[in-house]
């Protein structure tokens, strides 16, 4: 049958409408309802995403560096993470370095850091694990004596940045607190340095919430695998050149390197007219 437009004209429109009306409204009403459903979910969808990224972003401490003696650019600036209480590095204006140690076990070297750092009045900061309160408790009572601060370095060195529960998290750090006050004594600082330098906003954010502020570095070098350790010139290339006001150093109290380096390195940097001071000026300042 040939199709012809002036058809249409015989077709009673009126009559269909009036007869199915009821119909008509409930379709009318369905595909409005979809229609509004789907504008919703899009909107959900899209808010759900967007505070995933903002709650739950996953980083790897990390930093780039420019000419030689200037401040590298972390990961995050440094007025990001002034929301969460932590920090990386000290003024631009100041030559001040703020020493500190992360220590994960003993095998022979803390002492003669604590020996050079004696030697040369300096106050540093050992981020402690489980493993080493356990095992090196006498370690633990000579940083105190010898008025360094120690802080938290979570018990277990786990990746935190897969632990998003507030319990979770508070136990890491908690044990960590409650062994050192049952062998020194004194409560332990309220610094945290995240295992490994990996964090997730959300890390920060539950730092802050217990009372902890978040350290990372502007200075650091590959000195954690004892059986790679870096000579003497290697250690200096990286430790001299790099050097930066307001640098905070993060060294290994494992590395035979650091050890045996860290009298004169110490030198070296005094000559070079930097002076020394704890972490709780850098906070204070910030």
């Amino acid at each position: 049958m040939k199709f012809r437009f002036e058809d249409l004209r015989k077709v009673d429109y009126k009559g269909y409408i009036k007869s199915n009306y009821k119909k008509i409204i409930a379709w009318a009403v369905f595909f409005a309802f979809c229609y509004g459903l789907g504008n919703v979910t899009a909107r959900g969808v899209a808010h759900y995403q967007e505070t995933f990224a903002v709650n739950e972003k996953v980083d790897n401490w990390g930093l780039g560096f420019g000419q030689e003696g200037t401040q590298p650019k972390g990961t995050v600036s440094v007025e990001q993470l002034k929301e969460y209480d932590a920090y990386y590095i000290g003024a631009n204006t100041d030559k001040v370095i703020y020493l500190t140690f992360d220590c994960g076990y003993e095998n022979g070297n803390t002492a003669k850091i604590l020996d050079a750092l004696k030697k040369h009045n300096v106050s540093a900061t050992f981020f402690v694990v489980g493993h080493f309160l356990e095992t090196s408790p006498d370690l633990v009572k000579r940083m105190v004596a010898e008025g360094h601060a120690v802080g938290n370095h979570t018990y277990h060195h786990y990746d935190m940045s897969k632990i998003s529960s507030l319990d979770s998290f508070q136990k890491e750090v908690d044990d960590v607190a409650k062994l050192f006050e049952q062998i020194t004594g004194q409560k332990l600082m309220k610094y945290y340095r995240p295992p490994q330098g990996k964090y997730s906003t959300e890390n920060l954010k539950l730092a802050k919430e217990l009372g902890y502020k978040t350290f990372f570095w502007s200075l650091a070098y590959v000195d954690w695998d004892q059986n790679k350790q870096p000579t003497k010139d290697q250690a200096y290339s990286k430790l001299l050149k790099r050097i930066h006001n307001g640098a905070v150093v993060l060294l290994h109290n494992t590395s035979t390197t650091n050890g045996e380096i860290l009298d004169e390195l110490l030198t070296k940097w005094e000559e070079m007219g930097y002076v020394f001071k704890p972490l709780s000026e850098l906070a204070d300042v910030q």
